[in-house]
């Protein structure tokens, strides 16, 4: 589809198999969760501008590359979406964190906010909004209209999992923001599940009902 990116890396691959195991602690679940931020956003980043510098090695000075413009700024939907950017925050330790607040309606499915505090100049930055997954795509979409509302221009996502009506559906309200995803599962149930999906991810990181 286009404007998304399936990550089909073994590693990736055998990792999103492993987290999807029902059995599988709170512990691994998150540590699963770190790691897969880790390898996503490696791949989110690998196109991001490069300026060059001059730099003194023990041998010898010479030029060599360093990402251009600003830090990047992590958006995660929360609160699962804290789990996969825990590990992106590993690879790049500088990077600026907007934190949305955003669940979605048992009854109408509709996302609900509750908190939003974002850095101030977000127009200049590189913004990526996190989740687990992207089911009806509710919480993600109603996460870009805000950030776009707060000045954001450049913005790309990231998730697990996401069901092709939900990928759809964000692709379709918003053409120009990207969605990098490990898999895209067959359906979801009637309850908006996705199906064989990975269960209610902010549970499973967190250990709650």
């Amino acid at each position: 589809m286009k404007g998304v990116t399936v990550v089909d890396h073994p590693l990736v691959q055998h990792k999103l198999t492993l987290i999807r195991e029902k059995d599988r602690s709170t512990k691994s679940f998150r540590e699963l969760a770190r790691e897969l931020g880790i390898l996503l956003c490696y791949e989110i980043t690998r196109d991001l501008p490069l300026d060059w510098v001059e730099i003194e090695t023990p041998m010898t000075t010479m030029k060599a590359p360093v990402i251009a413009g600003k830090k990047l700024v992590f958006a995660p939907i929360l609160r699962a979406g804290l789990a996969l950017v825990d590990g992106m925050l590993d690879l790049v330790p500088a990077a600026r964190v907007a934190h949305i607040g955003l669940y979605r309606d048992a009854d109408t499915k509709v996302a609900v906010e509750y908190y939003l505090k974002t850095p101030a100049d977000l127009a200049t930055r590189d913004v990526i909004v996190v989740a687990p997954v992207v089911a009806t795509a509710n919480t993600m979409v109603a996460a870009i209209d805000r950030l776009k509302e707060r000045g954001a221009t450049n913005i790309r996502a990231a998730c697990l999992i996401a069901s092709p009506e939900g990928t759809e559906r964000l692709i379709g309200i918003h053409p120009d923001v990207r969605l990098w995803t490990c898999a895209i599962d067959e359906r979801m149930d009637e309850d908006a599940f996705i199906i064989p999906g990975l269960g209610d991810a902010g549970n499973r990181a967190y250990g709650t009902e």
